[in-house]
C-alpha cells in the first residue's frame, strides 16, 4: 500500500487524494499539521511541502506528479488526461496555471481572512493529525501564526491582491464554460477540472471536501461574504458541482 503524507486541510493534498481515490489507488494517509510536516516529508525523500506519495521505491513530491502516477493506474473511463495529445497538453497547461496561481493566491487570502480565529484553526485544521501535534497547536498557536506569516508573506495588501487574482481566474473559467460545455475541456472531466476545483476549495469551502471545512455561517462575516459571492460565480458553481458529482 502507498503512503500519502499530507497536511489534511491543504487543497494541494486534496488534489492528490482526489486523484488517487478516483484511480482506485490504495494508500494510507499520514496527516501532519503545518510546520510539523516538514521533517516528515524530508525523511520520506520530499522537499519541504506536502503532499508526498511514497510507493515502494518511488517518491512523488508534488501534487502534479501524483496526478500523473494516479492517471497511469486509473481505469480508462476515469483517466484525467485525454488520449488526444493536444487536449492532454491543454489539460496540463491549465493544471500548471491553477497550481501556480489559484492555489497560492487562494491560500494566502484564506489565511489572512481567518487570521486570529484560533477557534476555527483548532476545530478544522487538526483533522487526522497526531494528538501531540493537536496539543502543541493549542499551546503554540501564536508561533504557528508567525510561521505561516513568514512562509507565505501574509499582509492585508497582499491578500487583497490575491483575491483579485482569484477573481480573474474565476472569470477566465466562466468564459471557458460560457459555451455550455459541462467540463473545462469539453465533454469529459479532466485534470483541469480536478485541479481547479480542489484548489478553489480555499475560497469556496466545499462540503464534500475530504476533511470538514467551516461553512459560511461559521466564518468571519467579511470572509463569508466573499465565499458566498464566489460560490455564486459560474466558476465557483462549476467547482462545487465537480465536488458533488466527481469526488467520491
Amino acid at each position: 500500500m502507498c503512503e500519502l503524507i499530507t497536511i489534511p486541510i491543504s487543497h494541494y493534498c486534496e488534489k492528490a487524494r482526489w486523484a488517487l481515490d478516483r484511480a482506485g489507488v490504495r494508500y494510507r494517509e499520514r496527516a501532519h499539521l503545518q510546520g510539523f510536516h516538514m521533517l516528515v516529508v524530508r525523511r520520506a525523500g520530499g522537499g519541504s511541502t506536502a503532499p508526498v506519495l511514497v510507493c515502494g521505491d518511488a517518491v512523488l513530491a508534488d501534487s502534479a506528479a501524483i496526478l500523473e502516477f494516479a492517471d497511469a493506474r486509473a481505469p480508462a473511463a476515469r483517466r484525467l488526461y485525454p488520449d488526444d495529445a493536444s487536449l492532454a497538453a491543454e489539460a496540463r497547461a491549465l493544471e500548471r496555471e491553477y497550481d501556480e496561481r489559484l492555489g497560492p493566491h487562494g491560500r494566502l487570502w484564506m489565511y489572512e481572512a481567518l487570521r486570529g480565529r484560533r477557534d476555527l484553526a483548532l476545530a478544522y485544521g487538526c483533522t487526522g493529525a497526531p494528538a501531540w501535534q493537536r496539543h502543541a497547536l493549542r499551546a503554540g498557536y501564536p508561533l504557528l501564526l508567525r510561521f505561516v506569516d513568514g512562509r507565505l508573506g501574509i499582509t492585508s495588501e497582499r491578500a487583497a491582491a490575491s483575491l483579485r487574482t482569484v477573481r480573474s481566474l474565476f472569470d477566465a473559467v466562466a468564459a471557458r464554460l460560457g459555451d455550455g460545455r459541462p467540463y473545462l475541456l469539453g465533454e469529459r472531466f479532466t485534470a483541469a477540472d480536478l485541479t481547479f476545483s480542489a484548489l478553489a476549495a480555499a475560497v469556496l469551502m466545499p462540503p464534500e471536501y475530504a476533511v470538514p471545512l467551516p461553512q459560511p455561517e461559521r466564518l468571519p462575516a467579511r470572509m463569508a461574504a466573499v465565499v458566498r459571492e464566489l460560490r455564486a460565480h459560474p466558476a465557483g458553481a462549476h467547482a462545487l458541482a465537480m465536488f458533488r458529482r466527481e469526488r467520491r
